[in-house]
C-alpha cells in the first residue's frame, strides 16, 4: 500500500511538469501585442501610441519566444521582473520549488499564492455542498431505476438524467438565474449581500461592534456563521449558494444516475447474485450486500474526479453566478492574460486531480475487499 501512494505521489511532479510546459509552449501562438494586453489594459491602449506599444513589447521582452531569459516574480512580489541569465520556464520553476514563489497576480493584486488560498474556501464550499445530494441523490436513483428496470419509475428516471446530461452548464445557470433572481428575486448571484460581506471581511465602514463580534475560522461562510451565531449571514449565505449548488448537481448528477444506473444493470446479471436469491435472502440484502457495493466502482471513480474537478475550480458555474472562488479567479486571469495566476490556477488544480484519483484507487479496497493496492 505504502509503496503504492509513493509510486503515484511521485508522478505529480512529472504531471505538471508537463501541463504547465503546454501552456508555456501554448503562449507561442499569441502575438506580441496580444501578450501586451496584460500591461495594457484595453481602455487605456489608445492613449499609446505604436512606437510606444512597440517599445513596451520590448522592454518585457514579449517579441521574443517564450523560452528566451526573463522570468515571473519580483522580490517584493509588487510586478514581474526579468533577467536575462536563464530561460523563462525554467527560471518559473525554480521560483516554485526553491522559494515558492508562484509570482504575482494581476487578477486580484497580491502574490499568486495568496490569492489562491483566499479563494479557495468559496469554491470548497460550493463543491461540498453539492456532492452531497449528487452521491444521496444519483446512487439512490441510479439503484432504484436498475431494480426497476423497464418500469415506469425507471423510464422517468431516465429522462431526467439523459435531460440533464444533455444540458449544457451554462444554459441550464442562466436559466435558472433569470428565472430565481431575474424573475422571483428569490436567489442572487455572488457570494454574499453586500451588508453580510461587509461583516464577514471587517471592512472599516461597517459597525464597529458588528466587526469586532465575527471572526473568520475556516473562510467556510456557512461553517463561520454557525460558529460565530450570525444566523442572519448563515440564510444570506444559504441563498446565495443555492442556484449554484443546485446547477452543479443537477448536471453531474444526471451521469452519476446513468452510470449508477448501467452498473447495477451489469451487476444483478452477475452469477453470485443470482446464487445469493437462491440461497433465499430477502431481496433488499441482495441488493445492499451483493449487488450495490460491487456496482460502486465505476460510481467511486466518476464522482471523484468530479468532486476533483469543482476543487480544482468550477468556472463556467463560478462566472455565472458572480461566485468569488477559485473557478472565478481562473476565468478572470485568463481574461486579461494573467499568466502566472493562470499557471498557478493549472498546477493547483492538477496537483488536486492526481490526489483525488489516488484517493479515489484506495477507496476501492474499502469497497471492494478483493480489490488490492501493490
Amino acid at each position: 500500500m505504502a509503496s503504492f501512494i509513493l509510486r503515484r505521489l511521485l508522478l505529480l511532479p512529472l504531471i505538471a511538469f508537463g501541463v504547465t510546459l503546454l501552456i508555456f509552449s501554448m503562449l507561442q501562438l499569441l502575438t506580441p501585442y496580444q501578450r501586451l494586453s496584460l500591461y495594457v489594459k484595453d481602455s487605456a491602449i489608445q492613449r499609446y501610441t505604436p512606437e510606444q506599444l512597440d517599445q513596451l513589447i520590448t522592454l518585457h521582452g514579449l517579441d521574443k519566444p517564450v523560452f528566451l531569459p526573463f522570468q515571473f516574480g519580483g522580490k517584493d512580489c509588487s510586478g514581474i521582473c526579468y533577467c536575462s541569465c536563464t530561460p523563462q520556464y525554467l527560471s518559473w520553476l525554480g521560483n516554485i520549488f526553491l522559494h515558492g514563489n508562484l509570482g504575482w497576480s494581476e487578477t486580484d493584486k497580491m502574490p499568486v499564492s495568496k490569492a489562491l488560498l483566499s479563494r479557495i474556501p468559496a469554491t470548497a464550499e460550493l463543491a461540498i455542498l453539492a456532492i452531497l445530494p449528487l452521491i444521496v441523490v444519483g446512487i439512490s436513483m441510479g439503484i432504484v431505476a436498475s431494480v426497476n428496470h423497464n418500469k415506469p419509475i425507471d423510464h422517468v428516471t431516465r429522462l431526467l438524467s439523459i435531460t440533464g446530461y444533455a444540458f449544457p452548464t451554462f444554459v441550464f445557470g442562466l436559466l435558472v438565474l433569470l428565472i430565481f433572481y431575474g424573475e422571483l428575486g428569490w436567489f442572487p448571484p455572488g457570494r454574499l449581500s453586500n451588508w453580510a460581506s461587509c461583516v464577514v471581511n471587517n471592512d472599516s465602514f461597517c459597525d464597529a461592534s458588528h466587526v469586532a463580534s465575527y471572526v473568520n475560522y475556516t473562510g467556510l461562510n456557512i461553517l463561520d456563521t454557525l460558529l460565530n451565531g450570525r444566523f442572519d449571514i448563515f440564510l444570506d449565505s444559504l441563498r446565495h449558494l443555492i442556484l449554484p449548488v443546485v446547477t452543479l448537481s443537477y448536471v453531474s448528477w444526471a451521469l452519476i444516475v446513468r452510470i449508477t444506473r448501467s452498473s447495477m444493470l451489469e451487476t444483478l446479471r452477475q452469477d453470485y447474485v443470482t446464487v445469493a436469491r437462491a440461497k433465499g435472502q430477502r431481496e433488499d440484502v441482495v441488493i445492499r450486500r451483493h449487488a450495490a457495493r460491487n456496482a460502486l466502482i465505476p460510481v467511486a471513480t466518476i464522482s471523484g474526479l468530479v468532486f476533483a474537478g469543482w476543487l480544482g475550480g468550477v468556472v463556467i458555474t463560478e462566472t455565472i453566478f458572480n461566485y468569488r472562488g477559485l473557478g472565478k479567479f481562473a476565468a478572470d486571469a485568463a481574461i486579461s492574460l494573467d499568466i502566472p495566476s493562470v499557471l498557478g490556477f493549472t498546477l493547483l488544480a492538477t496537483s488536486l486531480l492526481v490526489i483525488m484519483n489516488l484517493i479515489v484507487d484506495l477507496l476501492y479496497a474499502v469497497i471492494d475487499p478483493r480489490v488490492r493496492m501493490d
